[in-house]
């Protein structure tokens, strides 16, 4: 997956995308209703200084989101994100992808210092989306200009990163994801010899390992996993590349939780029956995982519907 300029493929997708129900009425996406004003839009704004509009698409350049920087002031150095995606790729990562594309674009080709968003109060799965990826809403501190931009209006959230944040790793800052643990993998630096990094079993990770393997040679975009474990205990993480876990505890009610592995040293422990999936984010990337117990296929849970009932037979 990657961003790019809009391009006039992409305009029958891009119309069908911004007239749905559920996308039209969210308060970063004011483009225009119909396809004519849709492409005198885009003509116009294809120049201007203050607005950039970029397609996020897939390994085969197809159309699957828009992400955007609207209101930029080169003389505050800051701007207003808006990002919307099409709902069939809605855990797919495109997202997470193209907002994290269009932040260093804004920060390190426009030379931004602050960039915010907004998002309406009664819009539950952007909220969630920005927490789970560690971002804080604000009470103060948001420019009136660009509030009084936004139409004053108090049914709003607001967001934003700073030049200097880590916005990739920020969600890592959390402890846990899906009742897992996010545990920091022990790295010994070295001067201009790179690191060292290690694990220990029973001191570092809580299990013996009797297992290890690793998943390379993957394509971009391609999907993994979707299978959960009885009682295996593993330790996951991605030494090279940029890995999507999403982790799902089959709670009722309870939201799917996504991490993005590109940090060697930050490793996810499963230690319990969870649900997973991986989403390769970049070609060749590597996962790796230390197993507590030798391959038992009986204790693969490869049906979600099966994953499920297992989970409420443990409670009964």
């Amino acid at each position: 997956m990657r961003i790019r300029a809009i391009e006039k493929k992409d305009l029958n997708a891009m119309f069908e995308l911004c007239s749905q129900s559920e996308i039209s009425n969210l308060i970063d996406c004011s483009y225009p209703a119909s396809k004519e004003e849709l492409v005198n839009f885009l003509e116009k704004t294809a120049d201007k200084a203050d607005e950039k509009h970029f397609a996020i698409v897939n390994s085969d350049d197809e159309f699957e989101g828009l992400c955007c920087l609207r209101h930029i002031n080169t003389s505050e150095n800051r701007a207003a994100l808006s990002i919307i995606v099409k709902p069939d790729v809605y855990t797919k990562g495109y997202a997470w992808f193209g907002m994290v594309e269009t932040l260093k674009y804004g920060f390190n080709t426009l030379g931004l210092e602050q960039i915010y968003w907004c998002v309406q109060k009664d819009n539950q799965k952007a909220l969630r989306f920005f927490r789970k990826h560690g971002f804080n809403t604000l009470d103060k501190d948001i420019p009136k200009i660009i509030v009084k931009q936004f139409g004053n209006s108090e049914d709003l959230v607001w967001f934003a990163v700073l030049k200097n944040d880590d916005y990739e790793n920020i969600a890592l800052s959390r402890k846990t994801i899906a009742d897992c643990s996010i545990i920091k993998i022990k790295t010994i630096p070295t001067i201009e010899a790179g690191a060292l990094s290690f694990f220990e079993a029973t001191h570092d990770i809580p299990f013996d390992i009797k297992r290890i393997y690793f998943i390379s040679q993957v394509p971009e975009g391609a999907r993994r996993g979707f299978h959960a474990h009885k009682k295996l205990k593993q330790l996951l993480f991605c030494p090279y590349g940029k890995i999507q876990l999403v982790l799902d505890t089959g709670e009722k009610g309870a939201s799917r939780e996504e991490i993005t592995l590109n940090d060697p040293s930050i490793g996810i422990v499963i230690d319990k029956p969870v649900w997973r999936e991986m989403l390769w984010l970049e070609k060749n990337s590597v996962l790796v995982v230390a197993a507590s117990d030798f391959y038992t296929e009986d204790d693969y849970l490869r049906n979600y519907d099966d994953f499920i009932s297992y989970i409420n037979s443990e409670k009964s």
